[in-house]
């Protein structure tokens, strides 16, 4: 990666946590020099000269810049741990803040139906990885995971079954090629690791068929199907997947009925 395309990036992450575009600019300028006049950051961020007292004034007021009152005054951005730590406080307080006021909000509660039959869907590799790990840690009894995509293992997946284990629930891995059973069984200490069998969970690589990604089933009533193209440039990135609950749920009952063909014999309370 060029010095520019960090720059522009750093940019862009500064943007994202709450700086405007002039003020992150300057900012980047400043972390270039010891110390800098309003003239040397404007030639080095070209950000107008005019805008830069105004940046600088954003950024001193957040802790981030140090002014020393000479003639002309003079500019030096605090250390990047320093920086870090300040935006990170101000961020973690935000969610915090937020937490509260979401957890003290009025809700309106929904109608006690159980024949309810709903079906949620999620976009993007992180909004599936971030529910599948909230759902194994939700597991009282079991979790039942096929691994057709390699791209879905990692670390923090590894972690959340571990702990999994850790609490003597029943962990079942299935993987679609020897190398994905491999790796689950070196990296989980788990009841049972067994090949999924299902080779139409990968679709047709000479087609743009949509293939599956994984399977998660907790406690055999909650069901996470996640899916994606293989041909894509971005396969990962295209991730998407269905979320559902129930025992009675049709499309629970059906996967259930699939997944569990790999698994122990086990009473299925939808037939």
């Amino acid at each position: 990666m060029t010095e520019n395309e960090t720059t522009r990036q750093a940019i862009s992450l500064l943007q994202d946590l709450g700086l405007q575009e002039y003020e992150a600019r300057c900012f980047m300028a400043l972390n270039k020099l010891p110390t800098g006049t309003a003239k040397e950051i404007h030639e080095i961020s070209e950000v107008p000269r005019t805008r830069v007292y105004d940046a600088i004034r954003v950024l001193e007021s957040q802790g981030l810049v140090e002014v020393q009152h000479a003639s002309p005054q003079v500019y030096r951005a605090v250390s990047v741990a320093e920086a870090t730590q300040t935006l990170r406080q101000k961020y973690d307080t935000r969610i915090d803040t937020l937490q509260s006021h979401l957890e003290n909000t009025d809700t309106q509660e929904a109608e006690d139906d159980e024949q309810v039959q709903e079906v949620w869907s999620l976009s993007g590799h992180e909004a599936i990885e971030s529910r599948t790990l909230d759902l194994i840690d939700e597991a009282n009894s079991e979790v039942a995971l096929l691994v057709v995509d390699e791209n879905i293992l990692s670390e923090a997946l590894f972690d959340g079954l571990r702990a999994a284990a850790d609490r003597d629930l029943s962990i079942v891995l299935g993987g679609q090629t020897n190398e994905i059973m491999a790796t689950l069984g070196g990296e989980v200490a788990t009841t049972h690791v067994f090949e999924t069998g299902l080779d139409w969970l990968t679709g047709r690589e000479s087609d743009n068929e949509v293939a599956i990604s994984r399977i998660l089933l907790i406690d055999r009533e909650t069901l996470l199907i996640g899916s994606y193209y293989p041909t894509a440039a971005e396969g990962k990135g295209k991730e998407q997947a269905v979320f559902a609950r129930g025992l009675e749920n049709g499309i629970v009952v059906l996967l259930r009925r699939l997944v569990t063909a790999g698994l122990p014999p086990i009473e299925d309370p939808g037939v």
